[in-house]
């Protein structure tokens, strides 16, 4: 870390913990080692200030604004230091710096009446061109789309790179998000250029003019843009400097419909973590199914339909039934998955965007619209094709998708077969249209839900992603988890947080589910939340019955080779819940284990009766018969356990004691040699821990040893 990092990382500590004065001295080493003439000047103004204050305090002096004027210090010593870190940042970011280079000697004036006179004039001129004959209409169209995209794609780069927000720049963005006469894509656009900015570097002014049009603005797209971004944006470390900050949360928390948003924008975050274990799932489950079930076969050329056998017909009437039954029953998989929250979309996208399309940074968070000049030359190729208008129209697709759709379109439409072209012509070959009525599916809620699938394809994708702060880490504390967030803390947000708990748990998110229990307030902990931190112990004081509780206490006691009280929990189970043939089971294994082989065998004989496909139940029955010495008896249940296509390590290591006190000592070693290859023990001792067992069976050391050394011969 270079000396300068170490030296700013104290002073924003000092920050983080409200303490003006000595972020002050911090930021006057700094200063020493790098010199910076305005940046000192500046110092030197709050420093001034500071040693007023402080004189007044030492002189004993009442000051009922002291309070707040320390308050402001500390806000303006945080602005001063953010600029020196952005400075830095862009640095050492050399895409940034370009960008932050390239955007200010392309134009000298960035006011912000220049700005919106710019966005107000496009929207004035589009609809001017109603009034153009249709030739004279289509040059100008172009005309202006192409300026405006370029002073758009400026406009993005500059906001993305910009310092620190003064308050009055916020107010006046504020009010060009919210008017009506800037066109909705535009103000999408920059929402997202704030956010970008707002995520590298906290920046009060740009989280409260993001708040302030979430609640203002009229229009949806617009309205849910500006909600990620200040959820995204959100930093407790600031708390002290900016308790704004909170009040805002708490205020917009207080609103019910806000909660509900929040809670499902928390949702649809984690479900875009799920993207690579979807696509995963896609690929070797679905796709296969998809191309067998369409008599296509892959190849070089792409897909390529497959002769139909005629005897087919003939032999198999009913196969031709069977294929499209299984079929539909692989789309239907696809559509719950998709349904349930699923990006179903993201591998086959992800392999379309290398096109020069999205080289510019903007792109990847531009609002889908046909008039964009960057794909002009692929639109041109696709009119009245049907499949397209569903396409573009649909908020399924994020609309980084749907550009990646427009530009691969012809490319993907030459390689699929014949009869398949004709169906995507006539728009019969959409794949992932779930069926919801058109409210539902251009509402927020879908809104919300293409625009998160675009920020997770640039934080995936993106060639310079890594010079940003991706909110989708979740290695770290990422803001794709904010429920945890101290901000959110005694706001009714809070009673949202078990629903939250449960998704993250059904999906495997245990450590963010973990975070979010972290931040339960006491009066929130109850059984439920006992039990998803195995507190057994608390979890039976509220309720001494509770199943899952017993069992996971059961658990505990068998890890900790406590058979006996295991034992005694699974046998309370039983009795509670004599449908459930596992506690029997469980219960017969803590009787093995405490050699007490005739209750053992008792049971297992009764459930090998009742369930004699219970796979589980055949082997503790064959490892309770070995151990007792009833090998003949043990013989049928190891034949069984051994004919299932993959048996596990433990049912080799099993079978191989049982082999061994046959005297198959050959048959043996190679049971324990496939053991040792299933568990990647390499050269780990076989028999550490059943030494003493086998010593009891007649098995001696030199024997033990003995098999060691034919093992790792084979």
């Amino acid at each position: 870390m270079a000396a300068y990092d170490k030296t700013l990382e104290r002073v924003a500590t000092a920050i983080k913990n409200g303490n003006c004065g000595r972020a002050l001295q911090e930021m006057k080493v700094y200063l020493t080692a790098w010199p910076e003439q305005h940046t000192q000047e500046r110092l030197d103004a709050l420093a001034d200030e500071y040693q007023q204050i402080e004189e007044r305090w030492q002189h004993g002096e009442a000051d009922d604004e002291r309070e707040a004027t320390y308050l402001k210090l500390l806000q303006r010593m945080y602005i001063l230091f953010a600029n020196v870190l952005h400075y830095h940042r862009m640095k050492a970011s050399p895409y940034q710096q370009s960008l932050f280079t390239r955007v200010r000697q392309a134009r000298s004036d960035w006011s912000l009446t220049a700005i919106r006179q710019e966005m107000e004039s496009f929207v004035s001129d589009v609809a001017m061109l109603q009034l153009e004959s249709e030739h004279t209409r289509e040059k100008k169209s172009e005309t202006i789309y192409k300026t405006h995209q370029q002073q758009l794609n400026q406009l993005f780069e500059y906001v993305m790179t910009s310092r620190q927000w003064t308050d009055s720049v916020g107010r006046l963005f504020t009010d060009m998000m919210t008017s009506p006469t800037i066109d909705s894509n535009d103000q999408q656009l920059i929402i997202s250029a704030v956010t970008l900015s707002q995520m590298n570097q906290f920046d009060m002014a740009k989280f409260r003019m993001l708040t302030d049009v979430y609640r203002q603005s009229q229009d949806e797209a617009v309205r849910q843009r500006a909600l990620t971004g200040w959820v995204l944006s959100i930093d407790q470390d600031m708390m002290l400097v900016y308790p704004e900050q909170y009040d805002i949360i708490r205020q917009l928390t207080q609103n019910e419909e806000v909660c509900k948003e929040l809670t499902e924008l928390q949702m649809q975050l984690i479900y875009c973590l799920n993207a690579e274990r979807d696509t995963r799932t896609i690929n070797t489950e679905i796709m296969p199914d998809i191309i067998k079930g369409n008599n296509l076969k892959l190849s070089h050329l792409g897909l390529v339909e497959q002769e139909e056998d005629p005897l087919e017909d003939i032999l198999h009437p009913e196969a031709e039934d069977e294929r499209m039954e299984k079929l539909e029953a692989t789309f239907q998989r696809m559509m719950d998955m998709q349904k349930q929250g699923a990006d179903i979309y993201f591998g086959g996208f992800s392999q379309m965007k290398r096109f020069p399309f999205f080289y510019d940074i903007s792109n990847w968070m531009s609002p889908f619209y046909l008039q964009h000049p960057d794909i002009q030359q692929y639109v041109a190729k696709m009119e009245g094709n049907r499949l397209v208008q569903r396409v573009m129209t649909n908020n399924m697709f994020c609309n980084s998708d749907k550009y990646s759709f427009v530009m691969a379109f012809d490319q993907v439409l030459n390689q699929l077969p014949e009869s398949m072209r004709q169906m995507v012509k006539r728009g019969e070959a959409m794949m992932g249209d779930v069926e919801l009525d058109g409210d539902e599916i251009h509402g927020k809620t879908f809104m919300r839900r293409a625009y998160l699938m675009d920020l997770y394809r640039f934080f995936r994708l993106f060639s310079h992603r890594s010079e940003l702060r991706d909110p989708f880490n979740t290695e770290v504390k990422a803001p794709c988890e904010f429920f945890s967030n101290r901000l959110f803390k005694d706001t009714p947000l809070e009673r949202y947080k078990p629903d939250v708990v449960r998704m993250m748990r059904k999906n495997h998110y245990t450590a963010l589910a973990d975070r979010v229990l972290d931040s339960f307030p006491e009066n929130m902990k109850d059984l439920e939340y006992y039990l998803w931190r195995k507190d057994y112990s608390k979890a039976l004081k509220l309720d001494p019955n509770n199943e899952y509780a017993l069992a996971g206490t059961a658990r505990i006691f068998f890890k900790t080779n406590k058979f006996d009280e295991a034992a005694k929990l699974y046998d309370q189970l039983m009795q509670q819940h004599p449908e459930k043939s596992r506690y029997m089971l469980n219960k017969a294994v803590c009787m093995v284990n405490t050699e007490d082989y005739d209750g053992a065998l008792k049971l297992l004989y009764q459930l090998d009766y009742e369930e004699p496909d219970n796979l589980f139940a055949t082997r503790a029955l064959a490892w309770a018969l070995t151990c007792c010495g009833k090998l003949e008896q043990a013989e049928s249940a190891y034949q069984k356990v051994m004919a299932q296509e993959q048996p596990t390590a433990d049912d080799y290591h099993n079978y191989g004691c049982y082999l061994w006190l046959l005297k198959h000592v050959d048959d043996a070693a190679k049971c324990f040699k496939k053991y040792a290859e299933l568990n990647e023990m390499g050269d780990a001792p076989l028999f550490l821990f059943e030494a003493d067992w086998l010593r009891k069976r007649g098995i001696t050391d030199i024997d033990i040893n003995m098999m060691e050394t034919l093992v790792y011969k084979l």
